[in-house]
């Protein structure tokens, strides 16, 4: 994302409006620019590219567009590291040392830095004088070495830098109110998993049938001016535009200093947008597991047809969305999940959630592997009507049908 001193943002009414630069061969020229400065740096120290950059923008008036696509290249798509045959600090406190009671005599320092570098050489460090003092502050930001640079394309930096500007507006949001209109439930699970991820308080309304309404905010962002918890929000924003139908609406609270800003400000987005997320959609399936039972299942001779991900069960402050939907052509229906995750925490939540949803037309596929007692979960908590199938390695589809006619 970009710092606040490069988002470009103003105000119509009360409604903000970021940054967003065109696809056009102007924008085009302006990315390839930052982007051949940074390919043709591989091996220059950090002070030096934007000593380059500060060339680059000389007197245009769009410099602080093209610091936030320099910004972008350098965090996205860029690697820089502390080159130093020993850890900085630990080389000054041996530098000093070596020259201590001489400070400020050039000779006694040359000395030092010669006869440091003769013990890092014993050592299997070899080095020179001229290195060591290179070296010496190598940990500072401006000292770093850009030692790897994949180039993006032109269009890939400018949609990144018009995502970071949209991004940035939510740096001062406190309430974040997203519809998920109707979508495929995969795209709401791989959302509300973000949503976790970034630690988002959140009310959850709607079904499946009609979508979702997801209202976000934060406790500490009412009460005080931090930007902290508007930062997990604008990280949430790409994984957003992984979802097909959605619109957004955020209340903000604009910067004091700012005398344009109304007291408080309003930013709405949808998933005709146009941006570009960076972030990467989910596999079909999201285990081994599942997908070895719908092949299994697909070779099974039986009436009953397997869909994936298509319900979602809403609970207070979050959702269920099991793995598998299994209709009859009489209309019966029942929703399969299958538990083979080990690790205690999983089972606890998932159980939980079991439990919350009230549901009698769930059937819980549960791994015998798994040490269900240690993690604290009892199968006599589960509602009335879900049905039980144990597996050990593999889940049979003959013992999931077994329990639908059972």
């Amino acid at each position: 994302m970009l710092p606040s001193e490069l988002l470009m943002l103003r105000y119509r009414g009360e409604e903000l409006v970021p940054k967003r630069l065109e696809l056009s061969e102007r924008s085009r020229a302006m990315a390839r620019e930052i982007i051949d400065l940074y390919a043709e740096s591989v091996g220059r120290p950090k002070f030096e590219i934007e000593e380059r950059l500060e060339l680059l923008e000389g007197e245009d008036t769009d410099y602080r567009v093209k610091r936030g696509l320099a910004h972008l290249a350098e965090t996205a798509f860029a690697q820089l590291e502390v080159r130093s045959p020993l850890e900085p600090q630990a080389l000054r406190e041996r530098v000093f040392s070596a020259s201590a009671g001489r400070a400020g005599d050039p000779a006694a320092r040359a000395r030092a830095l010669a006869a440091v570098a003769e013990d890092l050489a014993a050592e299997g460090l070899p080095s020179s004088g001229a290195a060591l003092q290179e070296a010496l502050y190598a940990d500072l930001p401006e000292n770093h070495i850009l030692t790897a640079f994949e180039p993006p394309e032109p269009d890939a930096l400018l949609h990144r830098y018009n995502l970071a500007q949209a991004q940035g507006v939510l740096y001062r949001a406190f309430e974040l109110v997203i519809t998920a209109h109707r979508n495929d439930p995969g795209e709401y699970k791989q959302l509300f998993r973000y949503v976790k991820l970034f630690g988002l308080m959140t009310t959850i309304e709607g079904d499946a049938d009609h979508g979702f309404t997801l209202t976000l905010d934060g406790p500490t962002s009412l009460f005080r001016p931090s930007t902290r918890y508007g930062l997990s929000m604008a990280k949430l924003l790409p994984a957003l535009l992984n979802v097909s139908r959605w619109s957004l609406t955020a209340t903000l609270r604009p910067r004091r200093d700012d005398p344009n800003a109304p007291e408080t400000a309003r930013f709405t987005l949808d998933s005709d947008c146009g941006l570009v997320s960076h972030y990467r959609k989910d596999h079909k399936f999201d285990s081994i597991l599942e997908e070895a039972f719908a092949a299994r299942f697909e070779a099974a001779r039986t009436e009953w047809q397997l869909e994936r991900e298509v319900d979602l069960v809403p609970l207070p402050g979050s959702a269920m969305i099991p793995d598998f939907r299994l209709v009859h052509p009489d209309g019966r229906s029942y929703l399969l999940e299958i538990v083979g995750y080990w690790r205690p925490e999983y089972l606890r939540r998932k159980f939980a959630q079991v439990a919350r949803s009230g549901r009698s037309d769930l059937i819980l596929a549960v791994s015998e592997r798994l040490n269900l007692e240690g993690a604290g979960v009892r199968v006599s908590e589960l509602p009335p009507g879900v049905k039980l199938v144990w597996f050990k390695g593999k889940l049979d589809p003959k013992a999931v049908l077994a329990a639908l006619e059972g």
